[in-house]
């Protein structure tokens, strides 16, 4: 599935009242609950960056732990939607960006990631991906990251899930501290959900 593919896909996904059904959704409210545990492993949390935002079910959770939290997606209205759902929050900064793209010299204590990287083409990209990922973390900094399973994943039409790029996190010289097993009613409802923290 290429890039333009991808991006209609989801242009067309945020057209939705509530995509994903991230706030109805008894397992995705199990999800975003377990993401936030594990999220707030560390005491505070300085500088976080959340990778896709979606419609910000997730950024509204997060955002009161965090004293600065930059969040990115590649699409404008998924930023729009956020901004507009977290706008009580000052502190949040708000890219429109490709995780591929995106770069900074800040580097971040903790970096959220979930359900975005099997939006990519290729192996290869999730690896650059996860590459300009843990540039971007900070030493002893935790990345949370959660993904469909790759099962699931090759039946949605793209290169991989869960257990591949937990295998790629891993080979990233990242410590892996913690992995959750969510999974709801439906087939598609079953996710894994990981923490590293990078070795200072």
């Amino acid at each position: 599935m290429g890039l333009d593919n991808n991006y209609q896909l989801l242009e067309r996904e945020m057209a939705a009242d509530d995509p994903w059904q991230l706030d109805g959704n008894p397992f995705e409210r199990e999800r975003h609950h377990q993401m936030l545990r594990l999220s707030l492993s560390r005491e505070s949390i300085t500088n976080a960056l959340e990778v896709g935002c979606a419609a910000g079910a997730f950024t509204e959770k997060l955002a009161p732990h965090c004293q600065r939290l930059t969040v990115i997606d590649v699409l404008p209205r998924a930023i729009g939607r956020a901004c507009q759902r977290a706008k009580r929050w000052r502190h949040i900064e708000w890219i429109v960006s490709d995780v591929q793209q995106f770069s900074t010299v800040e580097v971040f204590d903790l970096i959220i990631a979930a359900e975005v990287l099997y939006y990519l083409d290729s192996i290869e990209q999730m690896r650059g991906a996860i590459r300009n990922l843990t540039r971007m973390l900070a030493p002893g900094g935790y990345l949370v990251f959660g993904s469909a399973r790759d099962t699931t994943c090759h039946r949605w039409g793209h290169a991989a899930g869960a257990e591949t790029v937990i295998t790629m996190l891993n080979e990233a010289s990242l410590i892996e501290v913690e992995r959750v097993h969510c999974q709801g009613e439906l087939s598609n409802e079953d996710c894994l959900l990981a923490c590293f923290r990078k070795p200072i």
